[in-house]
């Protein structure tokens, strides 16, 4: 109980980036009403500190307005910019800046298999890997969508989302990624 302590403490101080401090009311709600409050939790037991982390800073990221080219809170994110972002700040892992980039140097997993913390790719442009965003569980993921939307949580069961799934992908240590082209 005290680590989820510890994790709603981290996302609340996180989202002074996305939203004024008297809005973590509203968070709280947010992150209850999605059912990822108990997800946090999850990563936390499952995946350990990093994955975690990944997920809390992730997290901090709600509403920050998708801006192409973006890739810090500043100036707002794309979907590839916002999960380089992530990963840098929290895992210290640099990724490709693109999203077919980061597809290339990361491993295949199978959908199955998806634990909070992976990529997940969809076909959003009429070609392959042209959106990414980050799993947090329970069939849900977060990114930065489009132009005139912001940060946010979305179920990948939705049909629009399910029929534009392209693959899952792990993100691995640089001594065990793939070469990229």
């Amino acid at each position: 109980m005290r680590t989820t302590a510890l994790i709603f403490s981290l996302i609340l101080a996180a989202s002074v980036h996305a939203a004024p401090a008297d809005q973590a009311d509203d968070m709280e709600r947010l992150l209850a009403d999605k059912g990822l409050m108990g997800k946090i939790t999850q990563v936390t037991q499952t995946m350990g500190n990093k994955a975690s982390e990944l997920v809390v800073s992730a997290m901090g990221a709600l509403g920050v307005p998708y801006r192409r080219g973006g890739n810090s809170f500043e100036s707002g994110f794309d979907c590839s910019g916002f999960v380089r972002a992530m990963y840098e700040q929290t895992v210290g892992l640099i990724l490709p800046r693109k999203a077919e980039q980061q597809a290339a140097a990361t491993q295949t997993i199978d959908r199955t298999e998806l634990v909070p913390g992976d990529l997940v790719f969809f076909n959003t442009m009429r070609r392959a890997f042209s959106h990414v965003g980050i799993y947090v569980g329970d069939d849900k993921f977060i990114h930065s969508p489009k132009p005139g939307a912001e940060v946010r949580v979305e179920d990948m069961r939705l049909s629009y989302w399910s029929r534009r799934f392209d693959g899952a992908r792990r993100v691995t240590e640089p001594s065990t990624q793939p070469n990229t082209p």
